[in-house]
């Protein structure tokens, strides 16, 4: 039976666990993903595109942090953007964040599948991958404090693992290995390059993507107005500093080659430095499942908190918006975005686009959701500035307006480089957010319906509103 209560998410997220949860979200980045801009444009093509991508990023979230901290709400940018630009901004700031946070995971399952499976060749990697969507759906119904928690351990041992890799392929690091070929194959750079490198920003963002998730962890946030922003600093100069890192030492391990287009690149990468048969490499595949488990775990997190806020406000079927009685999380947004996900592990036929795997085509779907939520935050930044000046603003963008115009025009770039060279991928991300379109006019009766949230509409909210609710069962 459904009630109605005031009570909502529960304030427990402290400094560090929002640390972790920043980290944790990307962390698995520097495991997987990024090996693919290989492929595209070799070594040192894809390091320029990775520093490229960094500055985006940096720039990007000095200026995210002024909304996360103004608007600390669990829809994050969907909430920044229903109240910059109306209804239908929240929509596309929504879909798109909710395409990035629920194609995400199921990526990372399929690394955790192949990282398993070198212990374990007799395993399914797909099947590996069902197993660990049903495990951390559990553990994040249980509750965001013990979640949390979880992922501040599991974000620690994975920063200390990538230690370890780069201390142990050290010896035998080659950077003749890492030059050789290095510009989309050719060993001194060409025009011909240029191409390889736009083509490879997708990868290049899997470094650093999902970052901003930290900011539907907002409304648990105990002070966020000085939590959030000390999480986001620091987590985007430890992202940094351990994906040139790694990138780096896995490249000068051997033949580079061998190690694009695969899902687990450092495990193979220190195989050529130890062998086999050493005891790190088999320390590397356990430990490294850390990294992918706290970005998958975290990321559950993230896509719950967004699909619970849009059905809130009445963007999705209203009975995913129920708290749990007892542990207080969005359960059942838990389990419809993990439905998703487990239907795209299997979904190799739909989703295997343009000769690339099935885990790169994921990727860079979850990054057309990503840059597409950057554009449409930073214009929200810009818009709430203009129409609301006296809003309560804890940390504000330094070297406003030049450092978030920055983050736009390079996040521009990033979107049209990738629609130039994922063209049927783009055509399918229109075509989808044309499908949430088409339900967002047929059900103008549920937002009609949703409890007034002050978050969501600011100074032009009607006074009389009533408070916010929040149905548990």
């Amino acid at each position: 039976m459904s009630t109605t209560t005031t009570t909502g998410l529960a304030k427990r997220l402290g400094g560090w666990q929002l640390w972790g949860i920043a980290v944790g979200l990307v962390i698995s980045g520097e495991y997987f993903g990024w090996s693919y801009g290989w492929a595209q444009a070799g070594t040192m093509g894809f390091m320029l595109t990775a520093l490229f991508v960094a500055l985006m990023y940096s720039a990007f979230i000095f200026s995210f942090t002024e909304l996360t901290t103004a608007i600390p709400h669990a829809g994050g940018p969907f909430a920044y953007a229903r109240r910059a630009f109306g209804p239908f901004g929240g929509l596309v700031a929504g879909f798109a964040t909710l395409c990035e946070f629920v194609f995400a995971p199921p990526a990372i399952a399929l690394a955790i599948g192949a990282y398993l499976n070198v212990q374990f060749p007799a395993l399914d990697a797909k099947w590996i991958a069902v197993g660990a969507y049903l495990v951390f759906m559990a553990l994040n119904i249980v509750g965001v404090g013990i979640a949390a928690t979880f992922e501040l351990c599991v974000t620690l041992l994975a920063i200390f693992e990538l230690l370890v890799f780069m201390g142990v392929v050290a010896p035998g690091f080659d950077w003749g290995n890492f030059t050789r070929g290095g510009w989309a194959g050719a060993d001194a750079f060409s025009p011909a390059a240029i191409g390889g490198m736009f083509a490879a920003i997708p990868f290049a963002i899997w470094f650093f993507l999902a970052i901003e998730g930290a900011a539907m962890a907002a409304e648990e946030a105990k002070d966020p107005s000085r939590t959030i922003p000390r999480a986001y600093i620091g987590g985007i100069l430890t992202l940094t500093v351990l994906a040139l890192g790694v990138m780096v030492m896995a490249g000068g391990a051997g033949d580079w080659t061998q190690l694009a287009n695969i899902n687990d690149p450092l495990p193979q990468a220190m195989k050529m430095i130890v062998g086999s048969e050493s005891g790190w490499l088999h320390m590397l595949v356990w430990l490294g499942l850390f990294g992918l488990v706290a970005s998958f775990h975290g990321i559950i997190m993230g896509y719950s908190r967004q699909i619970y806020a849009l059905s809130r406000a009445g963007y999705l079927p209203p009975f995913l918006a129920v708290v749990h009685p007892r542990f207080k999380t969005p359960h059942r947004a838990i389990l419809a975005g993990g439905v998703i996900g487990m239907a795209a592990i299997f979904s190799d036929n739909l989703i295997q686009i343009g000769g690339l795997p099935l885990t790169a085509n994921i990727v860079t779907l979850s990054v057309f959701g990503a840059i597409v939520m950057y554009i449409v935050s930073m214009l929200s930044l810009f818009r709430l500035r203009k129409l609301e000046p006296a809003l309560v603003r804890p940390f504000r963008a330094p070297g406003y307006p030049l450092l978030p115009a920055l983050a736009l025009c390079l996040a521009l770039v990033c979107l049209a480089s990738m629609v130039w060279y994922n063209t049927q991928l783009a055509v399918f991300f229109v075509a989808s957010l044309a499908l949430a379109a088409a339900y967002y006019y047929l059900t103008a009766h549920h937002r009609a319906a949703a409890a007034h949230d002050p978050m969501l509409h600011g100074a032009a909210a009607p006074a009389e509103a009533p408070a916010l609710s929040v149905r548990t069962e």
